[in-house]
C-alpha cells in the first residue's frame, strides 16, 4: 500500500476581498465593477427611504462618489465593503432628508406669509439690492462663490457641501467666510461711492 501525501489546496481568494483591494487602491475599474456589484443595493436603500427614484437615483450617486474620495478610509478589518456603502448611503439618505424637511418648513412659512401685492413686495431698491449681490458673487474666486451658492442657493450646509465637493469641512469653512467678508466689502465700497 502505497501512502499519498495529503496537500492542501491554497486557499481561494474571495472576488468580494480582490474587489474591495482593487477599489481602495484607486482602480477606476475595481471602481466601475464596485458600482455595478453594488449600486443596486443602494438605490433600494434610498428609494425606500426617499419614496421618490430620481433623489434616490442622486443619493446613489453621491454615495459612490464619496466612497471614492474617502476610500483610503475603508478598513477590510471593520468589515465588508457592501456594509461600508451602505453606512455611507445612511448618511447620505439622512442628509436628502434634512434637506428635504428644511425645503418643506421654507415652503411652508412662505404659505403663512399674507400675498402681498408685486409693488410692495419688490422695491426698487430690493430689486437693486439683488442684482448688486449677483454681480458680486460673479466676482468672487470660484471657490467661494460655488460654496456660498450652495449655501444660500442650494440651502446646504457646510457639511453637506464638503460632501458634494469633496473639500474638507475646514476648507468649505474658510471659502465661506473669506467669500462672505468679500462679498460685504464690495457691496459696502459700492455704497460709500454711490452715497458721495
Amino acid at each position: 500500500m502505497t501512502a499519498f501525501a495529503v496537500t492542501e489546496a491554497p486557499p481561494v481568494a474571495d472576488p468580494q476581498d480582490d474587489l474591495a483591494l482593487r477599489f481602495v487602491a484607486g482602480d477606476e475599474g475595481g471602481l466601475e465593477a464596485v458600482y455595478r456589484r453594488w449600486a443596486p443595493l443602494v438605490l433600494s436603500l434610498a428609494r425606500r427611504s426617499l419614496g421618490d427614484g430620481a433623489e434616490a437615483e442622486d443619493v446613489t450617486q453621491t454615495v459612490f462618489l464619496a466612497a471614492w474620495r474617502g476610500r483610503h478610509g475603508y478598513r477590510p478589518g471593520r468589515g465588508p465593503l457592501p456594509a461600508w456603502l451602505v453606512a455611507i448611503a445612511r448618511h447620505k439618505i439622512a442628509d436628502a432628508l434634512s434637506a428635504r424637511t428644511r425645503r418643506t418648513d421654507v415652503a411652508a412659512a412662505a404659505a403663512r406669509e399674507p400675498i402681498r401685492s408685486p409693488e410692495s413686495s419688490y422695491t426698487q431698491d430690493t430689486v437693486l439690492d439683488r442684482v448688486d449681490v449677483t454681480r458680486e458673487l460673479r466676482r468672487l474666486p470660484e471657490a467661494q462663490r460655488r460654496v456660498l451658492c450652495l449655501a444660500f442657493y442650494g440651502d446646504l450646509t457646510q457639511t453637506q457641501i464638503a460632501h458634494v465637493t469633496g473639500w474638507p469641512l475646514g476648507t468649505v469653512k474658510s471659502h465661506a467666510r473669506r467669500g462672505l467678508l468679500r462679498l460685504s466689502r464690495s457691496l459696502h465700497a459700492e455704497a460709500t461711492e454711490e452715497a458721495r
